[in-house]
């Protein structure tokens, strides 16, 4: 199942996982992108739920970064492999 889902989601984290150069991995980095993965996710869904009916489509635009950013950090955390979550928090 996790090699179907990683082909699928192949764009999304190749660019992350790309290279040769060494990088410091702490497991701990991986729960921590579940963490944040999830709220940001939970951010996006609270407010658009709070958006009133009818609004302008400007309230939309924080629904779809908040979710889009939390479901990026979800994806990289479940699939991707070390060197991405390294990656993700800066490879340093």
């Amino acid at each position: 199942m996790k090699t179907s889902l990683r082909k699928v989601f192949k764009p999304l984290l190749a660019p992350l996982e790309a290279g040769t150069e060494p990088y410091h991995y702490k497991p701990l980095s991986r729960k921590v992108l579940f963490f944040f993965g999830a709220v940001f996710t939970f951010l996006g869904l609270l407010a658009a739920w709070l958006i009133p009916e009818g609004a302008d489509l400007g309230y939309y635009f924080p629904v779809l970064v908040f979710t889009l950013a939390g479901l990026y950090g979800l994806i990289v955390g479940a699939l991707g492999e070390d060197r991405a979550v390294a990656r993700i928090w800066g490879n340093k």
